[in-house]
């Protein structure tokens, strides 16, 4: 029953996606052309207007050979025209959208007055001060009609130009309890959600590991998120991760995109060729300066099984987590966290969010589309060790055993559309100190 639930509500969000793609191109086009119907010289506005159906032509082409291409599960590289096509739609029907809920606002605002006269029964307002508040309310929900219509092309093309591959390195140390004190300086670089393909050139990524590199960790880890769909070039994505160079090594975890591209094994077998591990559902006990640590990876968590019932995280992993030395956890999906720290897992590494992509801050709140999904939105988190998952963080503030700490990783790449705003793509060079 409830998998039929989500079946269908995955069919009506589909279908209202698709139509409002429709209408937004419709919307945009005719637009366009009354525009061009203005123009008085003849060749001018013939040209106009042939640029504008060649436009609405390669967009339709453009679409059509991506879904062609996806379809057939050919391995591409990725084209330069993608990221263009997915910046227009995404900023066009986000336009179109304000644009719609202006003109929304305005239609209801114009039937109040008469609303409220028919309800209190109270006489009609004279004619001249009609007039003037008309001509007042046309002006405001002109402007704001305008001001909503262009911030979505401008904040997205300022988010594809300047943000989407500006990575930014953190620095965050993390005090564990009961880390030995050969431990005391561990460093871990984190990379995650590469997502290879149009949005992330093969080129970005050598770039990145270049960078990562450049903070000499004791051990690196990449949660997840390898690709995006079945095209794209998981390969050539994680030959570019085996230049990754750490003493103890280089290891991850996959992601749910390796599941959607049917991918969990290939990336494994991947990993295992170019002298890295990928872990699933394993452990590994690694060393340094004399003191053992126990690093576990798991594959994606879902939060929901195949028929649809609530699915328990982390499920069977009792037998690999540690007690007598520190347990660092590799999950993709954050929302693991609080059975790990209900395991006794000192330290969980994840990613999945991209920290929302956007971040739109008002009066000193912060809001990120990630927060319908997770409460572990980005950035460090902690959960007493051994509180029962079920209990909310809100209600185990005060409790007195020692914390148990969360990652999230921002990651590299993008999905949907390919910008970033206000939530930078990451790098993270974690240094773990005595508690």
């Amino acid at each position: 029953m409830f998998r039929d639930l989500l079946m269908l509500l995955g069919i009506v969000a589909a279908i209202a996606a698709l139509s409002l793609a429709f209408l937004s191109q419709r919307y945009w086009f005719a637009r366009g052309w009354r525009f061009a119907g203005r123009i008085h010289r003849s060749k001018w506005r013939t040209g106009m207007r042939a640029a504008l159906l060649s436009v609405l032509v390669a967009v339709i082409l453009i679409a059509f050979t991506d879904v062609l291409r996806n379809w057939r599960g050919t391995v591409s590289l990725g084209s330069w025209w993608t990221p263009f096509l997915g910046l227009w739609l995404s900023s066009s029907m986000f336009s179109y959208l304000f644009i719609k809920l202006i003109a929304g606002t305005d239609w209801l605002w114009r039937r109040l007055p008469s609303m409220l006269s028919a309800v209190s029964h109270t006489p009609a307002v004279s004619s001249v001060s009609t007039e003037r508040i008309n001509h007042s309310r046309r002006y405001f929900f002109q402007a704001a009609g305008l001001f909503a219509g262009a911030v979505p092309f401008v904040s997205a093309a300022y988010g594809f130009v300047s943000e989407r591959l500006r990575f930014q390195i953190r620095e965050v140390e993390i005090p564990i309890s009961n880390l030995p004190p050969a431990l005391d300086g561990l460093r871990i670089t984190q990379l995650s959600d590469i997502h290879v393909g149009s949005y992330m050139p093969v080129a970005q990524v050598r770039r990145a590991v270049g960078m990562a590199n450049e903070l000499h960790g004791d051990l690196t880890v990449v949660t997840g998120d390898f690709l995006t769909g079945r095209t794209d070039p998981l390969e050539a994505c994680i030959a570019e991760l085996s230049q990754l160079r750490a003493p103890l090594g280089v290891w991850g975890c996959n992601g749910n995109h390796e599941i959607y591209a049917d991918a969990e094994d290939e990336a494994a077998e991947l990993f295992h060729r170019f002298g890295m591990r990928l872990l699933r559902h394993e452990n590994a006990e690694l060393n340094l300066r004399g003191s053992a640590f126990n690093l576990i990876g798991v594959d994606y968590q879902r939060q929901r099984a195949a028929e649809g019932k609530k699915a328990s995280m982390l499920a069977g992993l009792e037998p690999l987590v540690r007690r007598d030395v520190p347990n660092i956890l590799l999950s993709h999906n954050p929302n693991s966290f609080p059975r790990a720290a209900e395991l006794g897992i000192e330290l969980s590494l994840a990613g999945h969010t991209h920290g929302g992509q956007v971040r739109v801050e008002i009066l000193d709140h912060r809001w990120s589309p990630a927060q319908f999904l997770t409460p572990y939105v980005a950035g460090i988190y902690r959960r007493p060790l051994r509180t029962s998952a079920h209990v909310p963080d809100a209600q185990v503030a005060n409790s007195p055993f020692p914390p148990s700490f969360l990652y999230v990783n921002r990651g590299l790449g993008t999905i949907a559309a390919p910008i970033r705003l206000g939530v930078p793509p990451e790098i993270t060079l974690l240094t773990l100190r005595r508690a």
